[in-house]
Order: structure tokens, then sequence, then C-alpha cells
């Protein structure tokens, strides 16, 4: 069999035959005219999200979206998650929130094994998935209007719900890194699953994720700086030519040892301390003002959005 052949088929299904190796700058863009926006994860709570704001606002830099509580919402009361849901609608920032915990923290034991892990983190059984489901409609009503979600028969769900009325609508779902979603193929099942958006793989190639923009609209969220466990690559020299060529794109930002809620080294656990978090989401700030500087720098005429557009799922307490 010709691979020539393979990629005509590829084609005719709607998918590009060959990874976009001539890198052309992406026609498409965030409602407000920008290529990129700053996501930040880790704001595991009110105290980090205030000096998140406190940090953000002395270096002039915009932050769009918060993927937040990854610790798991159940784990906060709702109080906070009613305190921390004003404060993000104040600064007009869209919180992505986790709904749980589950995965890590269930009773299996395969995705914490050397090869379980490779299988994936998917809700298992009836049970889970309702656990998730009661989880996101508790945040819900204290304002949250973003949820993560690794699971695209979860998003199967959510969406057959909300055409049968039985789920809101004024939400955005952003699909987890956890989900691999790594081809055009891959990008456009999800998208006609609704995901509002969904991460690659941080070592995807420039090629490869040109590729997967010329098949989809949906904004992707590209990790540009990541933790040692998913292999420490900081790629802020490419931001330019991500942007360029991929956009709409989120980066995000998120460096430390382990992002798994279940592993134990990980930040994201309910035993580690407030001011902990607080230290390393200032230092996410810088890293977004210098991601910024070298864009600006390289690629001027590459935007990114300013604080607040229209579009962003923003809290409603």
């Amino acid at each position: 069999m010709k691979m020539d052949e393979v990629s005509r088929w590829m084609e005719q299904a709607g998918l590009p035959g060959r990874d976009a190796y001539d890198l052309p700058s992406s026609p498409k863009r965030f409602k407000d005219g920008s290529h990129y926006r700053m996501e930040l994860s880790g704001l595991e709570g009110p105290k980090v999200l205030e000096a998140m704001i406190e940090e953000k606002n002395r270096r002039k830099v915009p932050v769009h979206r918060l993927v937040s509580v990854v610790q798991g919402g159940t784990l906060f009361d709702r109080q906070e998650l009613r305190e921390f849901a004003q404060m993000a609608a104040d600064q007009k920032m869209e919180v992505i929130a986790v709904p749980g915990p589950r995965l890590g923290w269930d009773i299996g034991r395969q995705a914490a094994s050397s090869e379980g892990m490779r299988c994936g983190m998917n809700l298992r059984g009836s049970d889970e998935i309702r656990k998730v489901v009661a989880d996101m409609l508790r945040m819900y009503e204290e304002g949250i209007r973003g949820f993560m979600i690794v699971d695209e028969g979860l998003m199967w769900l959510i969406r057959t719900m909300q055409e049968q009325g039985n789920f809101p609508k004024d939400i955005a779902i952003k699909l987890s890194v956890w989900a691999s979603i790594g081809s055009a193929a891959g990008a456009r099942m999800v998208e006609v699953l609704g995901v509002s958006s969904f991460n690659t793989p941080s070592d995807i190639t420039l090629p490869q994720i040109a590729s997967i923009r010329k098949t989809v609209s949906i904004p992707m969220d590209f990790y540009i700086y990541t933790s040692l466990s998913f292999g420490g690559m900081n790629r802020f020299y490419d931001g330019a030519e991500i942007a360029r060529c991929c956009a709409p794109v989120y980066f995000k930002i998120e460096p430390g040892v382990a992002l798994a809620a279940g592993g134990g080294e990980s930040l994201y656990q309910p035993w580690t301390s407030d001011e902990e978090h607080i230290s390393m989401i200032r230092k996410k700030i810088k890293y977004a003002e210098i991601i910024r500087e070298l864009i600006a720098e390289n690629d001027p005429e590459i935007i990114l959005s300013e604080q607040g557009p229209e579009d962003l799922c923003i809290p409603k307490p």
C-alpha cells in the first residue's frame, strides 16, 4: 500500500495527509483578533488567587484563564468556591475548575503502575461519572463556569445532558493533557464532541501542531513550560512560531515536579501549603512576562489578548 494513497484518503476525510512542514500561518484568531492568551494552573484557593492577582497587576501581565482547584473541587467548601469565583469575576478571568478528587484517589491502582499509567486516566464505572457530574454542578451553583475533564466519554455525556436540558450550557469545557490529543484526527473528534479547547502533548513538533490547526477551529492549549513528570520542556523561544502557526492558542505555564493529583510528589495534594502555591504562582507570572517579551521581540505582529476579553466564561457568583 502506497502511503501517498493513504494521505489522499485522509484528505478526503477532511484531515491533512501529512504534517505541515511548511509551517503556514494560522488565519484563525480569538474573537478579539488576538493570537494567544495566558493560562495559569495551580490556583489552589482564594489566598493563592489573591497573591496571583497582586503579582499580575504589579507586572502588568494579562492572565486570561485559571486552571483552578486542581486537587479537586470536592476539597473546597462552598464559601471558598464562592469567594474564589467572585475574585476571578472582578478581574475578568475565566476559571477552569477540576472536579473531584477522582482518578488518582479511587480504588483502582492501575493508573499508578508503570504500564497502567500509559492507558490514560478515564473514569471507570457509572458511580465515578455521577460523582464528577455532581461536583461540577456543585461548583456551578457557586458561580464557576468552566471545568477541566479527562474523559471523552464524559464529554459525550455532558453534551447529551445539555441537549436534554439537564446540564447548563453557559460553560467552558477544557480537555486535559491527560487525554493526549496529538493528531488532527483526535482534535477533530473532540471538537465534534463539543469541548471548548484541548491540550496537546507538550513535546509535539511545530509541523504536527500546525497540521492539527488546519483541521479544527477551537483554541488549542499548549504547555510552553511543563513539569518534570511530563518531561520538563521549556519552549519559551518557540512561543512566537507556535502562536503564528497555531492561533488561537492558550500558553499554559506549569513547571514543577509532578502534575497528577494522585502522585506522591505532586503540588496538587491537599496537604501542600498555601505558601508553596503562592511562591510558585508568583514565578509563573514572571514567566508569563518573559514569554510576552520574547514573542514581542521575535514577531511584533503576534497579538496577546488584553485582560478580560468578552468571550471568556467568567464566573457568575
